[in-house]
């Protein structure tokens, strides 16, 4: 069966299964912050449609700034991207001919973007999708004839984040090994500052970190991310960018993300992705599902018998509630499901439908 490779996009989906889609759809396979974006876009709105007239700056202001006041590093450190699909493919042409690895099962971008670039790409898969740990000998063996090691951390589908400590290893084997480590940090924003490996890059040229805007401020629409590497490192890859590829509203509602002001709109955030992914872990448990550790604003589980997965996925799609398939993340094979978490109210409908579901179809 071919599926969408990606998930927010519930429409195709169902044309592709030739399913008649419901009136209303619940998607949970987008994994945005369910609170949407922070009042003051909407506030301001009419404040902005004034930039439309105006070139934006071309070093992307005052976006830039903000970022490197955000993480007290340098703007000689940062590299601006057209959202962070963006920096992958600046990254991809950096890194053109050369050897990658990556750990699956993974965001499809890495390998898509590599491979259109004529990377050599090695696939290494970790068995424990629950846990995620990381396979650390398998990593720093192949790192020795890598050139580029790509993770994403905390994991997109599992949600899980490894250690500090794990991935210090893996940093440290990097410099012996001279590969450098991509870290995408696109959920980190729901877990701490603290757990991100920015400030790494002050004394450490081989760690790059490649953040989005779209997760936690629910901007999607606007494309708006960045990297933060060494400065020789940032500004190899910033050659690849075209310019004026920062429009003049995306780095103007950018930079009033990051400041002081959103505090406690990420804190909300943060708190109630805490507070929705336990319930809805406990859910999933008490129907003897296999669930991720998951840390983020997002959970990914296995039926307990994975052998009903498609018949599971189209009775909810059936029902107007998509969640994301997992047929294209190498090492789960459709056997798994993500889903983001929402409003309460959506949380609920879609527990009550899966347990009439697990009500009609458990044998335990």
């Amino acid at each position: 069966m071919s599926l969408p490779n990606h998930g927010a996009n519930p429409y195709r989906l169902y044309t592709q299964l030739g399913i008649q889609p419901p009136v209303d759809i619940l998607d949970f396979s987008e994994n945005v912050n369910p609170a949407g974006a922070p009042d003051f876009i909407k506030n301001d709105w009419v404040d902005y449609l004034q930039l439309l007239q105006r070139y934006p700056d071309p070093e992307g202001e005052p976006f830039l700034s903000a970022v490197a006041n955000y993480h007290d590093i340098s703007t000689e450190n940062i590299v601006l991207g057209n959202g962070a699909a963006e920096i992958f493919s600046l990254l991809a042409t950096y890194f053109r001919g050369n050897n990658a690895i990556i750990l699956h099962p993974t965001f499809s971008e890495y390998e898509a973007t590599l491979k259109e670039n004529d990377v050599e790409i090695q696939r290494v898969v970790c068995e424990d999708i629950v846990n995620w740990k990381l396979p650390l000998d398998e990593l720093q063996q192949a790192m020795q004839n890598a050139d580029v090691l790509y993770l994403c951390t905390p994991n997109n589908p599992t949600g899980v984040l490894p250690s500090k400590e794990e991935l210090q290893q893996l940093i440290e084997s990097a410099k012996e090994s001279n590969c450098i480590i991509v870290l995408d940090e696109a959920f980190i924003d729901f877990v701490d500052e603290n757990a991100s490996f920015i400030q790494s890059v002050k004394e450490n040229h081989q760690v790059i970190i490649v953040r989005s805007m779209t997760k936690m401020y629910a901007i999607a629409g606007i494309r708006l991310g960045y990297m933060v590497a060494a400065p020789e490192v940032a500004s190899a890859v910033r050659k690849h960018a075209p310019h004026w590829h920062i429009n003049g509203i995306a780095a103007v509602i950018g930079a009033r993300c990051l400041s002081k002001e959103e505090d406690s709109f990420r804190q909300k955030a943060c708190d109630y992705a805490l507070q929705m992914r336990t319930r809805f872990k406990a859910f999933l448990r008490q129907n003897h599902c296999l669930v991720t550790n998951s840390v983020t604003n997002y959970v990914s589980f296995q039926l307990p018998d994975p052998t009903q997965s498609q018949s599971f996925f189209t009775y909810l799609l059936e029902r107007g509630i998509v969640l994301r398939h997992t047929e294209n993340f190498i090492g789960m094979e459709g056997a798994w499901f993500r889903v983001g978490m929402k409003a309460p109210e959506a949380m609920n409908r879609l527990e009550e439908e899966m347990m009439h579901w697990f009500q009609a179809n458990s044998s335990l």
